[in-house]
């Protein structure tokens, strides 16, 4: 059974707040909603955090930056250790139960390790930038960067981070990327967890130990022009790669004429090597935007395209709404100003 006695839910329907008095069937249960009781089917409510994490809701959100900027007290000594974390801090407020409920999260960054770190912070939202923060966190400290609401959390943002050493090291990365995904199925969960362990916050591993750098072998030219490769010069870069598009059309049939015989795997990785190589290209040739035609089918190859596209840096924002060629199976991409 989904529900047991004293579980808080909310009425679809309504939406009203509510609670569970009894367990009547497998189906159905008793809830009472603003001191009325009545039966009700257990696909008729759901738990209010999914609910909330569940709906598609459209809002704004207003880029904010920060740079090399401390808010009084953001920054206080933790005990040595390894690692840099980001910590999570519910938050709670009353609802009209009287029961705690989560209204917003403070995000903090932890820095375990005994080196000064220099970072670039991005809290993105859908493809969009909500928070920037570009400042330093010591050795052996907590540094505070923000709060985000609850119901914010639901929209599945991704916590960007770029740092480098304070103090130069030849034997270190000159930078290390780093992000973190926080989906409001995992949020749920970990809430849960550390409400039952009575447990005040929550963190996530970014990196245990800033990376080494990596020695790259120069290649000798002339070894490949001999043995047959190709070589550019690379001022004259733009003559020797393909055309972009600023269409590109991703069904089987236009990509191979041999395509009976693909299994669905070996399909969607020909479509997604694709997307790829005229997404590059778009880069590469400063395209506004481009519009990639997937299909409708079962939505695979749009969602990993989606997927990919979160993660890009150079992508502004992208839409799958209804066009007038290419109905709802197209995803037109809008890059970042070059």
């Amino acid at each position: 059974m989904k529900y047991e006695v004293g579980d808080k839910i909310v009425v679809n329907a309504t939406n009203e707040d509510g609670i569970v008095l009894e367990i009547m069937t497998e189906k159905m249960v008793m809830i009472e909603v603003r001191g009325v009781k009545f039966p009700a089917y257990t696909d008729q409510i759901d738990f209010p955090y999914f609910k909330m994490f569940s709906q598609n809701k459209i809002f704004e959100k207003k880029n904010i930056v920060i740079e090399n900027k401390t808010t009084k007290n953001a920054v206080s000594k933790i005990e040595n250790g390894v690692g840099v974390f980001l910590k999570f801090v519910p938050i709670y407020d009353k609802d009209i139960f009287d029961d705690d409920v989560v209204e917003k999260l403070k995000i903090y960054l932890i820095n375990k390790n005994n080196e000064d770190y220099s970072f670039n912070y991005n809290l993105m939202f859908n493809g969009e930038s909500s928070f920037e923060l570009k400042t330093v966190i010591n050795a052996n400290t907590e540094h505070y960067l923000h709060n985000v609401s609850f119901e914010d959390m639901g929209e599945g943002p991704k916590f960007e981070f770029d740092f480098s050493l304070t103090k130069e090291d030849k034997k270190k990365a000159l930078a290390h990327e780093v992000f973190f995904k926080l989906n409001g199925k995992k949020l749920f969960k970990k809430i849960e967890e550390i409400q039952f362990k009575n447990e005040t916050s929550f963190e996530y591993e970014l990196f245990l130990h800033y990376p080494d750098r990596v020695e790259v072998d120069k290649v000798d030219l002339n070894l490949l022009s001999g043995a047959g490769f190709r070589v550019y010069d690379a001022a004259k870069i733009k003559d020797n790669i393909g055309v972009a598009r600023s269409v590109v059309d991703l069904h089987i049939e236009k990509l191979s004429n041999d395509w009976n015989h693909l299994s669905n795997f070996e399909i969607l990785t020909l479509q997604l090597n694709n997307f790829e190589k005229y997404y590059n290209l778009a880069v590469v040739n400063k395209l506004e935007t481009l519009i990639i035609i997937h299909g409708i089918g079962e939505g695979v190859l749009k969602d990993e395209i989606h997927d990919i596209l979160k993660l890009k840096k150079n992508v502004k924002s992208f839409v799958n709404q209804f066009h007038p060629l290419y109905g709802y199976g197209a995803t037109e991409i809008y890059f970042n100003k070059w």
